[in-house]
């Protein structure tokens, strides 16, 4: 009889690989990419800077994983080849930077001293009077650069006291650093004040403002590079998705509400910093509930209404009502929880090693 039960029983064995392989499949591309840090760690450095880089492209978006950074870029140059190379540049920079200065080596395997270099990278090219291909630009944009691990190391002993991350604090210090340093009358790295074209009010373009929001956040008006962006943070994970979209509709609504200039709303500059708030307080630093969609939809908001303050560009909304938010204390269990985190790093690398992949990525729709 022991027999018998064990051959009705191998079929259903046999059967299992062949059912489960799809979503084996479809987990090493989704997620972390686990797998795939995991193999490029026994590698060469050669090796592990491509995956450095794209993970810290994908990392301004809260985002750990190399494909999801390569479709970025892919975006990035679809917008302006010449502002994706400075931000390419940038990163590469700022995590050669963290190795020479001895930084953690997993902190920098998964991004977290290169995405502050992407950005300062973009900003300063997209801010720069001389357009494109000003190849002295170079300059300036690896120079700062290579002060993001500095800024951020010193940033983080200090955030570490109160258990918070730094977000892109290094980013917004050296970017507008650099714009009060050089001005509109510098002789060779001149700044200009972006004019805002025309915009026709339609219903189109403001649907269209959320996909543009998102790209915001890279420094991009492009509905075809928020898109993008958008299918990055899907592969990574749908709350990302969610909560991106989420608060960059937020962000739009608020300026409608506040009777913000329609050129600023459908230019998505009333979208990105909420967008990432949303996306840190709903799909990151706590636990997943309906408490904490609630929350992350009124930090939206809350961020909005400190865009409309003309606080300097870059993302200095998103940076403030965050940490706003990250200390608040409730005896809410989901919200608590971060509270109880002593380190911040450990809490992030525990985040992106948890359940993005194809199971969690079912556990997390059936959540939301």
């Amino acid at each position: 009889m022991t027999t018998s039960m064990d051959n009705n029983h191998q079929p259903s064995q046999g059967e299992a690989p062949h059912c489960s392989f799809p979503f084996r499949a479809v987990g090493l591309f989704t997620g972390d990419m686990r797998r795939c840090g995991e193999w490029v760690k026994r590698q060469s450095l050669v090796i592990q800077l491509p995956d450095c880089v794209f993970r810290g492209v994908a990392q301004v978006m809260f985002v750990n994983n190399p494909l999801s950074g390569l479709l970025i870029v892919v975006g990035l140059f679809l917008q302006n080849p010449w502002w994706a190379l400075n931000g390419l540049l940038g990163t590469l920079v700022s995590t050669v930077s963290a190795f020479m200065l001895g930084q953690n080596r997993e902190a920098i395997s998964v991004g977290f001293y290169g995405y502050n270099g992407t950005l300062v990278g973009i900003l300063i090219a997209v801010f720069s009077a001389k357009g494109s291909w000003y190849w002295w630009l170079f300059l300036p944009n690896v120079f700062m650069s290579m002060l993001c691990p500095v800024v951020s190391s010193a940033l983080s002993s200090v955030a570490s006291k109160w258990d918070l991350p730094i977000f892109t604090l290094p980013f917004n210090i050296l970017v507008c650093l650099h714009i009060a340093a050089t001005g509109a009358a510098h002789p060779y790295f001149p700044e200009v004040y972006l004019s805002i074209p025309q915009v026709t009010a339609s219903c189109c373009q403001l649907f269209l403002s959320v996909p543009v929001g998102v790209g915001q956040v890279y420094g991009c008006d492009s509905p075809w590079t928020g898109g993008l962006i958008l299918l990055a943070l899907l592969l990574c994970s749908p709350t990302l998705c969610f909560h991106a979209m989420l608060g960059s509709a937020a962000g739009m609504f608020a300026g409608l509400a506040l009777a913000a200039s329609h050129r600023d709303i459908y230019t998505g500059l009333w979208g990105y910093n909420s967008a990432l708030s949303c996306i840190a307080i709903g799909g990151v630093f706590y636990v997943i509930t309906w408490q904490t969609h609630l929350l992350a939809l009124i930090c939206a908001l809350f961020c909005a209404y400190m865009t409309s303050l003309a606080l300097p560009a870059c993302t200095w909304p998103f940076c403030l009502s965050t940490l706003i938010f990250l200390l608040i204390s409730s005896e809410i269990p989901a919200i608590s929880l971060f509270q109880k985190l002593k380190d911040t790093f450990a809490y992030l690398l525990l985040f992106f090693s948890s359940n993005f992949t194809s199971s969690g990525i079912i556990c997390l729709l059936l959540l939301i």
